[in-house]
């Protein structure tokens, strides 16, 4: 379960991001002490978060589970499917084309839960 940002520039594009949650312009999302990111809306705040990964041509954003509730469907659609659309609407000139996998990947951290 993971993005995968296709860019030139990856690290200076995490930069612009972090700066954009940091100033307010980007507002549903936060950055942790981790550098991780979480969807901020009441129904949705900390039942996951993505993990960047920088490679040379991408950046790739993991999906981390709450080690306190499972990691749903509906979370697992909401948190990629907004992520996407925040990358869209605020950096689209930015990246050249961005995907979501479909099924979790072994970089990806998904807690067994009660």
């Amino acid at each position: 379960m993971a993005i995968r940002v296709f860019c030139d520039e990856p690290t200076a594009l995490l930069t612009e991001i972090k700066r954009a949650i940091a100033n307010d312009v980007v507002v549903t999302w936060a950055v942790d002490g981790d550098g991780d990111f979480t969807h901020t809306p009441e129904q949705w705040r900390y039942l996951a978060w993505f993990r960047p990964r920088i490679l040379e041509d991408r950046i790739i954003f993991n999906i981390i589970g709450s080690r306190k509730k499972r990691l749903s469907r509906a979370t697992y659609g909401v948190y990629h499917g907004r992520f996407i659309e925040m990358l869209l609407t605020h950096f689209d000139k930015k990246f050249e084309r961005v995907s979501a996998t479909a099924l979790a990947e072994k970089s990806d951290i998904i807690p067994k839960t009660d």
